[in-house]
């Protein structure tokens, strides 16, 4: 088992402007959760050692394999996952194959101050910063909507404590289920107050006690008027939006729950992290919410970009078939209002066709074995753009969108 990930070091990209990454993340340790969650709540969220020695992560009774090993203290190494994704697997393997031996994490996996380190040696200035484990919250909770608000809040309190919000190059998002409307709007004036001006929101139908709801019902006015009023940016990043049980009802799985490492041609095909991603913009934009908040910008991470475009055909003709459900071309929404960052399998120059080039930004996905294990590297991806362009993509455009959302 490495303590490292050993790869051959590369010499730097030859720039002379700070590199702003739009997807970083941390593991969350089991104290995470459990530090500042009340004690009537640790039954509905465990960490059990099973008889084989292994611990996993025991949800309202119930044993999840969402995530193989929740505690993180050994991981698969960042990037390593990336042939599979560039879709060079020419042997065959599985990604847990393609994992090879694990590596045991490191502090910068869990700790803000040796991230910020860790950033230095990436060559990264600034990132914001997500969780990994809480994707199983609001999929296998949200119907228990006060534990759901409760584990969201004491994964932020952590946050706060190990990471804090103000630095000016890490910036973490809070996590928020809307779940409870009230409590959202509780839960984003808590993170104001503690400096976080980043929002993640899952790309899925709002849970609650009595079935779903669209994040754009005018129940939830009062939580987007008051992200547009502090100029809080909003982050969809790919969650666990349960769009896997999709696949599970097409093909007779039976095993009940997502599991990130697992794939077959099927899943892959249907591109469960895409459509939950365009999913959840286009009722956004149908439900009018950046017509009632035009200053709200919102960032899609981690989810890819080969949907945009058929997207924004359908919306065009959606648009001139029923004009009268939308205030404006839902196409010229999206332009304005959403930002992206490609996957490195993605093509930047096709994206930059269909959406302004100012609203694309990279993103590494560091240190998860499906990112980048050397950020920089993404410039190999986007070396048909011309000079101007490639800042604007590593740079400029992140840069200029936290700035706007300080």
């Amino acid at each position: 088992m490495t303590d490292i990930l050993e790869r051959q070091p590369q010499s730097r990209a030859k720039i002379d402007y700070p590199i702003y990454d739009a997807d970083h993340h941390f593991y969350e340790t089991p104290d995470a959760f459990l530090r500042h969650l009340p004690k009537q709540y640790h039954s509905k969220f465990q960490y059990v050692t099973l008889a084989n020695g292994r611990t996993k992560l025991a949800i309202d009774g119930v044993i999840s394999d969402y995530i193989p090993n929740p505690t993180f203290n050994v991981v698969a190494a960042p990037g390593t996952h990336e042939p599979y994704f560039r879709a060079d697997n020419p042997k065959g393997l599985t990604l847990r194959e393609m994992s090879g031996e694990p590596m045991r994490s490191i502090p910068a996996f869990h700790n803000g101050e040796a991230h910020l380190k860790m950033m230095d040696e990436l060559g990264i200035h600034a990132a914001i910063v997500f969780p990994t484990l809480a994707s199983v919250v609001e999929v296998r909770l949200g119907h228990q909507t006060e534990l759901t608000m409760a584990l969201m809040h004491a994964l932020n309190q952590w946050v706060a404590d190990e990471y804090g919000f103000g630095n000016g190059r890490q910036f973490p998002v809070g996590a928020i289920s809307l779940a409870d409307p009230d409590g959202a709007v509780k839960e984003l004036e808590f993170l104001l107050k503690a400096g976080c001006k980043q929002v993640l929101i899952r790309p899925a139908p709002v849970p609650t006690s009595t079935g779903t709801r669209s994040p754009g019902d005018k129940v939830f006015d009062p939580f987007w008027s008051l992200c547009s009023e502090a100029k809080v940016l909003i982050n969809n990043h790919v969650s666990d939006s349960d769009y896997d049980r999709i696949y599970r009802e097409w093909s007779g799985d039976t095993t009940g729950e997502a599991r990130a490492f697992e794939r077959g041609a099927l899943k892959d095909i249907f591109d469960p992290i895409g459509r939950a991603a365009e999913d959840s913009i286009s009722t956004l934009i149908v439900d009018g919410v950046f017509d009632r908040f035009p200053s709200l910008k919102l960032l899609v991470t981690e989810s890819g970009s080969s949907w945009i475009a058929p997207l924004l055909g359908r919306m065009e003709r959606t648009y001139r078939k029923l004009p009268w459900e939308f205030q404006r071309s839902p196409v010229e929404t999206f332009r304005e209002h959403v930002y992206v960052m490609p996957f490195y399998e993605d093509s930047v120059a096709e994206l930059a066709e269909v959406m302004p080039i100012d609203n694309i930004c990279f993103g590494s996905d560091w240190p998860h074995p499906e990112g980048l294990s050397r950020p920089e590297d993404f410039f190999q991806d986007i070396k048909d753009l011309s000079a101007g362009d490639q800042k604007k993509v590593m740079s400029t455009n992140l840069k200029n969108l936290l700035e706007a959302h300080a």
